[in-house]
């Protein structure tokens, strides 16, 4: 009799191990792709950002270009950051596209706080549409910095869990694996200020 419930006992407590090791593996899969598709989303919503910053500088340039009536260095320089962008966006490669994203934010930056006191251009500085494009922009570098973070954030705690025991374990057995990201400078990813400077003359 004490043979057959100590066969019970161990065959119930090898049934329990595997329901609580199956339950680890089930806990963890989700915890592993719901912390995958977090950093998807947040990564998304800055390619959301950085597109419309992309469609706001295509009607930047174009106002300036009509107000100002000469291709000046900045609308050059806009214009191949925006080509950059698309084409990293092309590729689909999130670090390229970061990378391209910053360099056009970058390259607003450098107008903005060249042009902000300039009196060389008084129609520029007198035109309500350039004035609503550029609070438009600026929100938009808000925006873009705010969900830049998100997604830097969603990585780190990302990578964290999968480089914990036991989750490495199912990380590697699931195919995840750690994601980098490109690192920018911090001031390009800061709301530009105005302030005095020249406009750019044509090359």
């Amino acid at each position: 009799m004490d043979m057959k419930w100590a066969g019970i006992i161990g065959v119930g407590a090898i049934f329990l191990l595997i329901v609580f090791i199956v339950l680890i593996l089930f806990v963890g899969y989700n915890n592993l792709v719901t912390l995958d598709q977090d950093t998807k989303g947040k990564w998304s919503e800055v390619e959301n950002q950085y597109q419309r910053q992309y469609d706001l500088l295509g009607n930047l340039a174009s106002i300036v270009s009509s107000a100002v009536t000469v291709e000046t260095s900045y609308v050059t320089g806009v214009t191949e950051a925006r080509t950059k962008w698309m084409a990293a966006k092309t590729s689909g490669n999130v670090n390229e596209m970061d990378q391209a994203g910053v360099q056009m934010t970058d390259s607003v930056a450098t107008f903005v706080n060249a042009i902000a006191t300039n009196e060389s251009y008084p129609t520029l500085q007198a035109n309500q549409q350039y004035a609503t494009i550029m609070d438009e922009v600026t929100g938009a570098q808000n925006r873009i910095a705010t969900a830049r973070g998100r997604y830097i954030e969603s990585v780190q705690n990302y990578n964290t869990t999968i480089k914990q025991i036991p989750t490495n374990f199912m990380a590697g057995m699931f195919g995840y694996s750690e994601i980098d990201y490109y690192k920018a400078d911090v001031k390009a990813l800061t709301t530009p200020q105005l302030g005095d400077g020249k406009l750019p003359q044509a090359n």
